[in-house]
């Protein structure tokens, strides 16, 4: 799969993106690096440390987030992403589920979009339902499958859903995933441009976090690579009953089982750890 000018395996090993949110109120690093020069010293670290592509993010979506105005997103991340593609040789993901950010990051120079909404946020806001549908969206503008497909981007898709009524809970994730899947194949976004994320942490109690994040590997009946994200997430935390800033083995720990099971992409804050891990894990138990 090519994002941005260089080539990554689909499969056999496992990459690592590092995450820069460009927010005041992330989870665990909120304010840290909202500052365009700080950002990119961040983004030099992270490179050093072995960083495969880089997540750019403007607005939290941690637990009880408050929804940002898109013209305020697009303010934190277009500049952020010019800054980074003129300083860097390194692929660019942009963290959004909005349909115009996504469109003010192409333009920026963004490589893929990183959608926590599975391309469904716009059907959801536009029909006031109280769930994102499998339907194309509605009208007044372009959605984020539109904007995807015209662009020619990859994008990674993660699983979201706006409840939680669950009746065979993974076989009812690879379902989501499927409509998933067909919003992107209306819109023209063929599957080797398409990543999918289990999305741990995202309409999942503490349980069926682990239980995903055990089982990832059966995504892989969709035919689309995978990328993990548990990096200091709550389910490690509620495992550990350590804060977001003492999440770090746990994080590892994942690590290690994405690429057990496969996984094209773990995101992460810690690079240089996680980047150690995985070529631990690949050497360890590569066939």
């Amino acid at each position: 799969m090519k994002i941005g000018n260089r080539e990554f395996q689909t499969k056999g090993h496992t990459y690592v993106m590092g995450i820069l949110n460009v927010t005041p109120d992330s989870f665990s690093d909120g304010g840290k690096w909202n500052d365009r020069d700080r950002a990119l010293r961040h983004v030099e670290e992270m490179l050093e440390e072995g960083a495969d592509i880089i997540d750019i993010g403007g607005e939290s979506t941690r637990p009880g987030y408050t929804l940002l105005p898109e013209h305020e997103e697009i303010e934190r991340v277009v500049p952020v992403i010019e800054a980074v593609k003129a300083a860097f040789d390194v692929p660019v993901s942009l963290d959004t589920y909005k349909a115009r950010v996504a469109s003010a990051g192409i333009a920026a120079g963004a490589d893929l979009i990183n959608d926590v909404w599975g391309l469904k946020y716009d059907s959801w806001s536009r029909n006031g339902a109280d769930a994102p549908d499998n339907g194309a969206g509605g009208q007044g503008g372009s959605t984020m499958a539109q904007v995807i497909g015209e662009s020619g981007l990859p994008c990674c898709l993660m699983h979201n859903r706006r409840n939680t009524n669950y009746r065979d809970f993974v076989h009812d994730v690879i379902g989501d995933l499927e409509g998933t899947l067909r919003l992107a194949e209306q819109a023209g976004i063929g599957r080797e441009r398409i990543i999918l994320d289990p999305g741990v942490g995202f309409a999942k109690s503490y349980e069926q976090n682990l239980e995903i994040i055990r089982r990832m590997g059966e995504l892989g009946t969709l035919g689309c690579p995978l990328l993990l994200g548990c990096s200091r997430k709550s389910v490690i935390g509620l495992t550990l009953d350590l804060p977001a800033d003492q999440r770090l083995e746990g994080t590892l720990v994942t690590t290690v089982a994405g690429v057990l099971q496969g996984a094209m992409f773990v995101r992460v804050h810690d690079v240089r750890e996680n980047v150690r891990a995985v070529r631990m894990a690949e050497a360890i138990f590569a066939e």
